[in-house]
């Protein structure tokens, strides 16, 4: 029962429904990266991606370029779930899918991307196939999901396996259009900097910073979406906060989020064992 709750909750977080058969087929496949990838551990957990969907999210909108593209053409706004659904698959499909859906969705992508042009709140041209912006989409999902993992899991990568996630993250990089992407954790964060003379934080990216902080959502869910929410902002990268007019969260306050967060992802993680990656596992090795 308490399964089945949690993940009712989910659904009202990202949407979805079912077990994920479309994972099963064809036998044998070992989609883009294959089981034994750092991918794969670090993208199977809800907790850890969530909170790192939630702070790449406010991130990508400090891009006025980034942010015009969706603002301009998406439902964003009035249907978060929806989009933090399609991500969540989009993310799940690369990285567990069989070779033929993974490039089936990046190809869908892609085509949707051409036409994604227009002008940002400065006036200035962009067009979603630009590779600096994909570049930007690119290194803070990757930055906030292994943050977020590390943060959250109990368990570490050495700093050859941290690495290495983002060396195989590359090829789904460059598969969407972004190039000379940073193969090191390290040299990610650089990069991300390497931004921050673009970056703005006026209104259009208010507005996704409270629609993300105050989460739609019914009475069950509210708690868990607004811890998760919270996380996603102490996720950030400490330059970061006085950007977003916010204080540098406090050790303490870190600390009590990430004990309350210990304290649901157990539940959460049991009752989604049987998921996604369960499903691609079961479909590499029968």
């Amino acid at each position: 029962m308490l399964d089945e709750l949690i993940r009712k909750t989910i659904r009202e977080m990202v949407g979805g429904s079912g077990p994920p058969v479309a994972f099963l087929a064809p036998k044998g496949d070992r989609g883009l990266f294959g089981p034994e990838s750092i991918a794969w551990k670090v993208h199977a957990d809800f907790i850890s991606m969530m909170i790192g969907g939630i702070s790449s999210l406010i991130l990508q909108a400090l891009h006025p370029q980034a942010l015009a593209g969706v603002w301009d053409h998406s439902s964003f706004r009035e249907d978060l779930k929806g989009r933090l659904g399609r991500t969540a698959f989009f993310i799940a499909a690369t990285t567990y899918g069989s070779e033929e859906m993974a490039n089936n969705i990046i190809k869908k992508v892609n085509q949707i991307h051409t036409k994604i042009t227009g002008l940002d709140e400065f006036g200035k041209p962009y067009s979603a196939t630009d590779p600096h912006l994909l570049a930007w989409v690119h290194l803070t999902e990757t930055r906030s999901f292994m943050s977020a993992y590390e943060g959250y899991r109990k368990e570490q990568f050495s700093p050859q396996d941290k690495d290495r996630y983002f060396l195989e993250m590359t090829l789904l990089g460059n598969k969407m259009g972004a190039v000379d992407l940073p193969i090191t954790y390290a040299g990610t964060s650089e990069a991300i900097k390497s931004y921050i003379p673009e970056l703005y934080f006026g209104e259009r990216a208010q507005s996704i910073l409270n629609l993300l902080e105050n989460f739609p959502s019914n009475l069950t869910a509210k708690p868990f979406i607004k811890l998760i929410s919270r996380a996603g902002i102490l996720n950030l990268p400490d330059w970061v906060y006085p950007l977003i007019h916010k204080p540098t969260p406090s050790h303490l306050e870190r600390l009590a989020v990430k004990m309350s967060i210990d304290l649901i992802a157990m539940p959460v993680r049991e009752a989604l064992k049987d998921g996604v990656a369960a499903h691609s596992f079961r479909r590499v090795y029968g």
